[in-house]
């Protein structure tokens, strides 16, 4: 009884921390995008933020038959929509990443808290420009990708 305790006290603490996002001094809500401009952050609502686009496409789906599971690969598109780079973005996840395994996202860095961001060999993403990345999921439903933050 007492792990279970700890185990949904640790579940409520991440689910807290998620719930908000640092933007400079302040923190952007649950469904907003700290959107950076010229080093002066603000935060908006998700819908509102068109100038960064996050769209998956099924590459395909199979049935492993020594397990029997399901998997669908995914390829996921950043693509930037303004005349101006984009020099950072972090891409907040949820429990629909339900990954493969740890060597099934590739082209992405996954942080320790499961924040997606570019990886090293891509420092930005030109204006006009796309980067893909991909990952290969259990079950054929897509993963839940937003904006927490974008920098240009």
């Amino acid at each position: 009884m007492k792990f279970l305790f700890v185990l949904l006290s640790l579940l409520l603490t991440v689910a807290l921390s998620s719930a908000s996002y640092p933007c400079g001094p302040n923190s952007c809500d649950y469904g907003q995008v700290c959107r950076t401009f010229d080093g002066v952050c603000s935060c908006i609502p998700i819908n509102d933020c068109h100038e960064v686009t996050l769209s998956q496409k099924v590459i395909g789906t199979w049935t492993d038959s020594s397990c029997g599971k399901t998997y669908t690969q995914y390829d996921v598109t950043i693509k930037n929509n303004l005349n101006r780079d984009v020099k950072n973005i972090f891409i907040g996840t949820d429990y629909t990443l339900n990954l493969r395994d740890n060597n099934s996202i590739w082209n992405i860095v996954r942080l320790p808290n499961g924040v997606l961001t570019l990886p090293s060999y891509q420092p930005s993403i030109n204006a006009g420009a796309s980067f893909t990345f991909g990952f290969i999921l259990e079950g054929t439903k897509a993963a839940k990708l937003n904006i927490l933050a974008v920098t240009f």
